[in-house]
């Protein structure tokens, strides 16, 4: 009976295992305990006042919705053509154009609004609470235009000399071309 005893305390004891694939030289990797995520819960339920969508057959749409804590928002879409594809002939390119509107209460108060446009050239958002860059100033447009002007001139001028004497123009730049800056 002894000798049962000792022998079932040494099987319930502890076993160190062997494991010829564990590098002893690496330190232990140590567990960190973390706190179950909570889900975020509203306790507040916010109805959804008024909901429209029209969808076209051609691809336009209207829609617009309301909500019980006073968002806004209204669009409408369309499919622009652009011309021919210059990838694929007898294609044509189009275009997904948006417009539209939201506005919300801020939490100071004031009522925020913005109207957006969103076609071929980008997604453009107005509204009075939206930075706008500075006007430029008087010097800088005049700068501008003077640059603008000088390079038209110089378009000119190419395109003149070109008219006047196109093999001059196109041994100068068969000489001249060399990967090089030229003025």
């Amino acid at each position: 009976i002894v000798f049962a005893l000792v022998l079932g305390v040494c099987l319930a004891q502890p076993q160190r295992r062997l494991n010829s694939d564990i590098d002893e030289s690496q330190p232990p990797v140590i567990q960190q305990y973390q706190e179950p995520r909570q889900k975020h819960e509203t306790s507040t339920f916010i109805p959804i006042i008024r909901f429209d969508k029209e969808q076209s057959e051609d691809g336009s749409y209207r829609a617009s919705y309301e909500t019980g804590n006073n968002i806004f928002a209204e669009e409408e879409g369309y499919i622009k053509n652009l011309g021919p594809d210059p990838d694929a002939e007898g294609e044509t390119l189009n275009a997904q154009v948006q417009q539209g509107s939201y506005s919300y209460t801020a939490p100071d108060g004031t009522i925020i609004t913005v109207k957006y446009t969103a076609d071929e050239t980008g997604f453009h958002a107005t509204g009075d609470h939206l930075p706008t860059p500075p006007p430029v100033s008087p010097e800088v447009q005049k700068g501008l235009e003077l640059i603008y002007a000088g390079i038209r001139a110089q378009e000119e001028a190419n395109a003149r000399e070109a008219k006047e004497n196109p093999q001059g123009a196109r041994k100068e730049i068969s000489q001249d071309y060399n990967g090089q800056y030229r003025p």
